[in-house]
């Protein structure tokens, strides 16, 4: 059976989207943010080193950047807009209710202060015909206006719209394959029961799309209720990786990669498969991860690589 064509008359034109950047865009955060954003991706009161404004050791997650594209300039309720949906050139219009995440990265260059005024510099990455859809990949540095060459992190994400592939585009370079082990049983699993509510406590840190939170809404897009954010899933896995084998410091944490395969419905039980394996260098660690949903024995995040500071300490050329 073929691939579904795009819409009648739907054309991309790759080299008017595949560079371009929009407007910086200007974010805020305060450190009650850290706190709320790390409370809704599992961190405990064994962890109060993310949780307590008084800790000798308190810092921001180091996941944190990645839901201030939508937490905006803001401290109150936003409108969601789409998310990132700005109009790019050479892209026509599409429905936004086909868009699903696909792959998330982020690699961290210095720790996060805990709070402040800074901005988000997005280029479009690269636009991908895949058959049954189209990719946008959109590469973003979260940087301090008064020092822009020294960004603080950055984030790659790809967004994959269901039913507008077909146009002939280019199919995009071969991804890495971060498969687990064969015939060998993880060295380490992270089991965490999530809240029924979580969703409606992660949305405050800035992602108020009602997917996440109306039931009206949820079965339009084909959802029996709704479900948790993808980069919620994606901060438990990244903390799980942290907790086990970076001692739960924010400075452990390198770069961390996954693709989304399936949703999570708040009240899952988050099962994080974790494999060491060899890397180049001396100083690093690598960590191929899976994220299981329990009742459903269901991968909802594959193709998970965390690379940790050995020691949890980065070379100070890093920085």
């Amino acid at each position: 059976m073929s691939a579904p064509a795009a819409p009648p008359q739907y054309k991309v034109d790759v080299q008017k989207a595949v560079g371009y950047q929009p407007a910086p865009q200007k974010v805020v955060y305060t450190s009650r943010d850290l706190m709320l954003y790390a409370l809704s991706i599992g961190v405990k009161q064994d962890e109060l080193s993310y949780l307590y404004e008084n800790d000798p050791r308190f810092a921001a997650f180091p996941t944190y950047p990645l839901v201030l594209g939508l937490k905006k300039d803001t401290h109150g309720v936003s409108v969601y807009g789409g998310g990132g949906k700005e109009d790019v050139p050479g892209i026509p219009a599409f429905d936004p209710n086909k868009l699903v995440h696909g792959d998330q990265s982020i690699e961290i260059f210095r720790a996060l202060p805990l709070g402040g005024e800074f901005e988000l510099h997005t280029t479009v990455s690269g636009v991908y015909d895949k058959g049954k859809g189209m990719v946008i990949e959109r590469t973003t540095k979260m940087i301090d206006p008064k020092e822009p060459n020294k960004p603080y992190s950055s984030m790659k994400g790809s967004a994959f719209v269901r039913g507008y592939g077909g146009w002939g585009g280019p199919k995009g370079p071969k991804q890495d394959s971060y498969e687990p082990p064969k015939d060998k049983a993880p060295d380490a699993e992270y089991e965490d029961k999530t809240n029924d509510d979580l969703a409606i406590l992660y949305r405050l840190s800035g992602d108020y799309n009602p997917l996440h939170i109306d039931p009206k809404i949820a079965p339009l897009v084909g959802f029996k209720k709704p479900i948790l954010h993808g980069l919620c899933t994606y901060g438990h896995a990244a903390h799980a990786v942290v907790k086990t084998f970076g001692n739960s410091d924010a400075n452990a944490l390198k770069s961390i990669t996954g693709r989304f395969t399936a949703p999570v419905y708040p009240g899952d039980t988050l099962v994080t498969k974790m494999w060491k394996v060899p890397v180049e260098g001396k100083d690093q660690e690598k960590v191929i991860f899976q994220v299981v949903a329990k009742e459903r024995n269901q991968i909802v995040i594959n193709g998970g690589c965390a690379i940790l500071w050995a020691n949890n300490k980065a070379p100070q050329s890093k920085l």
